[in-house]
């Protein structure tokens, strides 16, 4: 019933913009020139009139409204259901929504639950039919106040922009509170982690082993969470994707913004974006079942042993789905660079790699650098295909052919199934966080001073 409400509020105000358009005219002799707003800015400020009063009265009420009815229903249970403790009450609760909702449960064929649910479902639709009525009255009255108030000296044009005004602040607000939580909650965890198991130990211990006992007396009982292989097995495997995905992503790009034909180049450039569209699971199948027994057979030809998941087959791979962050962002900051520089480097003499290399790259070098720096947050964020190619053994290693595991991997193993947020080992999990978190700020850093020295030569 809801979305249904949600749809006609929509056409309501579709009809309160129809509306206002038509009273502005009206009220203006049907000249526009007497108006101080255009005639849509009118209508936009009846639309939100009917629109935004009801919408919020909506989702307040669709906030509300469970609770209460909660609430109300567990007020009528007899005095053993009512007076439970929270959890078993909270067990109760579920089973009546279950009921409520046609599920079949255990308590659905007690007479006291089956009487609370039919009073469940009479209170929801009554709230229901309130909530109706209530809606679309503040939206007619919404519309009415908005009609009452246009006439040929209403600033509407600056009503309306102050009402988008205050949504793009309210937006960016929640944009920077919800960073900020996300942040806080990490720091927070790793606090107390780091509680437990001293700092140093974390960053710079060589062995990583975070399954703990759950008695004192177990093999085991105090877990490695030294994380350096962890850290050395996504560099590595970065790295290589990097060694593959800048060379060969910056190379097309070039290609593609000045040597190739528009036809070519129209062809070539969606074909290679694709790549960006595969799910990184169809990658991991395709490092783990060919590009892996490929580099198998190809070491053991030439003498050497390549384990069966290596940081070489997940790093190859990774490159390759990586190639179109670089190739696509370069290719347009390329094309971005003004024409004019490229006529003044021609008319000086310059051939086209010429002008390529000492007048394109350095004016576009800030885009490109911002491209490569995305690919590597491409990299270290990756998972799957390092699950599926590079294994979990935290190998502390600089052999490309030996099994490595990297930090996302290790939060999701530590992070899968039923976890309690009190233990080493799931609280590892957002030390590792916080240790990418920094990173990337420090690799974005890095870029805006890149960014700011060259702009500032070539603006």
């Amino acid at each position: 019933m809801q979305p249904l409400l949600f749809l006609t509020l929509l056409l309501l105000s579709a009809g309160a913009y129809y509306v206002g358009r038509r009273r502005a005219l009206a009220v203006a002799g049907g000249h526009i020139r007497n108006l101080h707003s255009l005639p849509s800015f009118y209508g936009s400020y009846a639309a939100l009139w009917c629109g935004l009063p009801a919408l919020l009265v909506f989702a307040l009420w669709a906030v509300v409204q469970p609770n209460l009815l909660v609430d109300w229903v567990v007020a009528g249970l007899p005095p053993e259901l009512r007076d439970l403790p929270p959890d078993r009450l909270n067990l109760v609760v579920n089973d009546l929504k279950n009921l409520v909702g046609g599920n079949f449960v255990s308590s659905a064929s007690d007479p006291v639950m089956v009487e609370a649910a039919e009073r469940y479902r009479q209170l929801r639709a009554i709230g229901n039919t309130a909530l109706w009525v209530v809606v679309l009255s503040f939206a007619i009255a919404g519309t009415a106040y908005a009609w009452r108030a246009i006439s040929p000296a209403f600033r509407a044009r600056n009503r309306v922009e102050g009402v988008v005004n205050l949504f793009l602040i309210a937006s960016s607000t929640v944009a920077i509170f919800t960073t900020v939580g996300i942040v806080l909650s990490v720091i927070f965890e790793s606090m107390r982690f780091f509680r437990q198991v001293p700092v140093a130990e974390f960053l710079f211990g060589l062995q990583w082993s975070p399954q703990t006992a759950l008695r004192a007396d177990q093999v085991g009982s105090s877990g490695a969470f030294g994380a350096a292989p962890l850290f050395a097995g996504t560099l590595l495997v970065s790295a290589i994707a990097m060694l593959v995905a800048v060379p060969i992503g910056l190379m097309s790009a070039l290609y593609l913004s000045e040597y190739a034909t528009p036809k070519f180049r129209a062809f070539a450039k969606p074909a290679l974006e694709i790549l960006a569209g595969i799910p990184t699971v169809v990658y991991g199948f395709f490092a783990a079942l060919t590009v892996a027994p490929l580099i198998r057979e190809i070491g053991s030809a030439l003498g050497l042993h390549v384990a069966s998941e290596s940081a070489l087959a997940a790093g190859l791979v990774m490159g390759i789905m990586i190639i179109p962050f670089v190739s696509s962002l370069s290719d347009d900051v390329i094309n971005a660079v003004p024409q004019s520089m490229r006529d003044g480097s021609y008319a000086l003499g310059a051939t086209k790699s010429e002008t390529i290399t000492r007048v394109l790259l350095p004016a576009a070098l800030p885009g490109i650098v911002g491209s490569i720096l995305l690919a590597i947050s491409r990299a270290i964020g990756e998972t799957m295909i390092v699950v599926m190619a590079a294994g979990l053994s935290a190998n502390l290693t600089a052999n490309p052919l030996e099994a490595v595991t990297t930090v996302t991997v290790q939060i999701v193993t530590l992070l899968t199934g039923d976890q309690e947020f009190d233990s080493p080992k799931t609280l590892a999990a957002f030390a590792l966080g916080l240790v990418l978190f920094v990173v990337t700020l420090i690799l974005n850093i890095i870029a805006l001073r890149v960014v700011r020295k060259y702009r500032e030569q070539y603006e």
